[in-house]
């Protein structure tokens, strides 16, 4: 893992409990922990700066046609991973620990755990083994993927829908 004192991260800002760091080799922005969290504890709160009916790359979605960018701002510096360590309750508008984080760890979360159908799918390269290679969002997930992550209340009732819909067909 990358840190501090490999010079592969330059530090753009602190807020206590993470720091926001630049890779140097690509400049790509990633959240780090300052210190350790256990899993289940609330790392910090936060709240929609603005509200919209369509997605964009740094919003998360709440309901149908609504998508909330992240306040504190730095928090949209979250990357994606198939592993994650944290989890956006959008329900209680807390960051939360999925795992045992250490400080100097990135933080990360599964997109499709926020996402029904991401404006901009992505191939994945996080290197996990539990990698699910095309993010799309959780629409695109099969039942297995669905029982092995965490999603929020809006994207568990959508996935509630699905399955039912697929029932009666």
């Amino acid at each position: 893992m990358d840190t501090l004192t490999t010079a592969a991260y330059r530090i753009i800002s602190n807020h206590v409990f993470a720091e926001r760091r630049q890779k140097t080799s690509n400049n790509q922005n990633a959240l780090f922990a300052l210190r350790p969290y256990q899993a289940g504890e609330v790392i910090a709160d936060f709240s929609a700066g603005t509200i919209s009916a369509e997605p964009t790359y740094l919003t998360v979605q709440v309901g149908l046609r609504k998508h909330i960018t992240l306040q504190p701002e730095f928090l949209q510096y979250i990357n994606h991973s198939c592993d994650p360590n944290v989890f956006f309750n959008t329900t209680t508008m807390q960051l939360v620990a999925l795992k045992e984080l250490q400080p100097e760890e990135e933080m990360t979360f599964f997109y499709p755990s926020t996402e029904w159908r991401m404006t901009q799918s992505f191939n994945c390269y996080c290197g996990s083994h539990k990698c699910i290679d095309k993010i799309r969002g959780a629409s695109y997930l099969s039942q297995e993927l669905q029982s092995q992550y965490r999603f929020t209340d809006f994207i568990q009732q959508q996935l509630v829908k699905k399955a039912a819909r697929k029932k009666v067909a």
